[in-house]
C-alpha cells in the first residue's frame, strides 16, 4: 500500500511534526509512505516538495491580502484564519499518481486551495484527513473560542474586525466548503476525542466519518534517561527544580503565558521553601522578554527543531507546564510524558484526555492561575510522589502514543477505504 501524507511544512509546527512521525511509523509497519510538502527543510528522500517558486510566496501574500481587506485593513487576528482561496494542483505529481491513499494534514497558508481539494476529490483516490485544529470544519478559523456558529453556518465572525456580517468571509468560505464536502466522502481523524466531538457537531461534516487517533511518537528516542547527564548536555543547573514551558512564539496569547507568570508569582509568595530551588526553562522566540518578570532564574533557548536535542531537554527538566487556553492534543505533552516528566495544564481541549489528574500530572481549573500554581507545587513538593507520577506518565505515554499502536489504527482505516467494500 502506498500512502501520500500531505502537509504544508515538513517539520515546522505541531502538525508537521505529527505528520512526519506518522510517516516514519507507517514505514516501520510495512506501509510505503511518503510525504508531500511545500516547505522542505531536510534531505529526507521520502519527503517530496513542490518545486521552489516565488509564486508560493505570492499565493500566501494574496490570501493574507484578501483577509486583511475583509478585516477593514486591520491586523487583528490576521493569522488566526485561513480561506484557502489559492494554492497548487498536486494531482499531476508522480507522488500523487502513485499513491493508493491521500492523507491530508495541515494544508493552509497558500499550499492547497479549496479548488485544489476538489481536484483531489475528483481524482477518485480515497482521502483521509487528520484534524490538527478546527479549520476543516469551520468557515475560516483554526480555533473558534467561544463561538459555535460553525455548528450550523458561519457568519458574523468574531475574528473579523467589526464582527463581520451575514455574508462575511467566514460565511462565503463555509458555503464553499459545504459544496466540496457535500459530494465528497472523507475519513476524518481527530487527534483527540475533544476535537472529534466538535467535528461531529459541525454541519460541514454531516454524513462524514469522524474518529479519534492520537499522534504517534518514537518511544525509543523520547524516554526517561539520566537527568544529571541530560542537564550537562543542555547546560542547565544541577541544583534546581526546573519548570519547562515552550511555544514557537511565547507571546502568543492563546498559549496562556500570563497565567503561568501569575502562577509563578503565587508560588514565590506562598511556597518560599520550594521556590528558592526553582528555575524556569523557556523555549521559543522572544523568551528573553520574561527575564524581568519571573521571580526565579530563567534559562532561555531558541525554538528547537532537532528531536534528539528536544528529548534531552525533556529528560533534563522536572515538570512541563502548558497553560494553553485552547489546544488539541499537544505534541509537547506527549513528548514530556514519554520522558517521564509529569505535566500540568488547564482543563481545556484535549489536555484532560492526556494528563491523569494527580496520577501522572495535574489538570488545573481553566484560567485559574492559583490552581496552576497548586499543580506545580503538587508535582514537585514530595519526592516519593514525584517518582510515582514520573513512572505513571512514562508508562501511559508509551502505551497510548507508541508508533506501532498508532500506525496499526491508521492502517486499519486505509484497508477499509481501499478494500472492495469501501465506503
Amino acid at each position: 500500500m502506498r500512502v501520500l501524507i500531505v502537509n504544508t511544512s515538513e517539520n515546522t509546527g505541531g502538525a508537521a511534526i505529527a505528520a512526519n512521525r506518522l510517516m516514519e511509523a507507517l514505514k516501520n509497519n510495512g506501509v510505503k509512505a511518503k510525504m508531500l510538502v511545500r516547505d522542505k527543510h531536510t534531505e529526507q528522500i521520502t519527503v517530496a516538495a513542490l518545486a521552489p517558486s516565488w509564486l508560493h510566496r505570492l499565493k500566501f501574500a494574496w490570501e493574507r491580502f484578501v483577509i486583511w481587506q475583509a478585516n477593514r485593513f486591520k491586523k487583528n487576528n490576521l493569522f488566526q484564519v485561513d480561506i484557502a482561496n489559492t494554492g497548487t494542483d498536486i494531482t499531476g505529481l508522480p507522488e500523487f499518481q502513485e499513491a493508493d491513499v491521500i492523507h491530508l494534514h495541515w494544508i493552509n497558508q497558500g499550499f492547497l486551495s479549496l479548488d485544489n481539494l476538489q481536484q483531489i476529490a475528483d481524482s477518485g483516490k480515497p482521502i483521509v484527513w487528520t484534524l490538527h485544529d478546527m479549520w476543516p470544519f469551520t468557515g475560516i478559523c483554526h480555533y473558534s473560542g467561544e463561538c459555535n456558529r460553525y455548528e450550523t453556518a458561519c457568519h458574523h465572525c468574531p475574528l473579523i474586525y467589526g464582527g463581520g456580517g451575514s455574508h462575511d468571509l467566514s460565511a462565503r468560505t463555509f458555503r464553499q466548503k459545504e459544496c466540496l464536502l457535500r459530494h465528497t466522502h472523507i475519513r476524518f481523524v481527530a487527534c483527540s476525542r475533544w476535537l472529534a466531538e466538535l467535528a461531529r457537531r459541525s454541519r460541514l461534516l454531516t454524513g462524514q466519518s469522524v474518529c479519534s487517533i492520537p499522534n504517534a511518537i518514537n518511544t525509543n528516542l523520547f524516554r526517561p534517561s539520566n537527568k544529571t547527564q541530560a542537564r550537562l548536555e543542555c547546560h542547565l543547573p544541577a541544583d534546581k527544580k526546573l519548570i519547562l514551558f515552550g511555544s514557537f512564539k511565547i507571546t502568543d496569547e492563546r498559549k496562556g503565558i500570563r497565567y503561568l507568570l501569575e502562577a509563578c508569582r503565587l508560588l514565590h509568595d506562598r511556597c518560599p521553601e520550594l521556590t528558592d530551588r526553582l528555575g524556569m526553562v523557556v523555549v521559543g522566540k522572544k523568551a528573553e522578554q520574561l527575564q524581568d518578570v519571573l521571580p526565579f532564574p530563567l534559562y532561555t533557548l531558541d525554538y528547537i527543531s532537532d528531536e534528539r536535542r528536544m528529548a534531552a531537554l525533556y529528560q533534563a527538566v522536572d515538570v512541563y507546564v502548558t497553560p494553553s487556553l485552547q489546544d488539541n492534543l499537544p505534541n509537547t505533552i506527549v513528548e514530556a510524558m514519554c520522558c517521564g516528566v509529569p505535566c500540568v495544564g488547564f482543563n481545556v481541549g484535549g489536555i484532560p484526555e492526556m494528563i491523569g489528574h494527580q496520577t501522572d500530572g495535574y489538570v488545573a481549573q481553566y484560567r485559574h492561575a492559583d490552581d496552576l500554581a497548586e499543580g506545580i507545587r503538587f508535582v514537585l513538593h514530595d519526592e516519593e510522589r514525584y517518582a510515582e507520577l514520573s513512572r505513571q506518565a512514562a508508562r501511559k505515554a508509551a502505551t497510548t502514543y507508541g508508533e506501532g499502536n498508532v500506525a496499526m489504527k491508521y492502517i486499519q482505516i486505509y484497508n477499509e477505504i481501499t478494500g472492495p467494500n469501501r465506503a
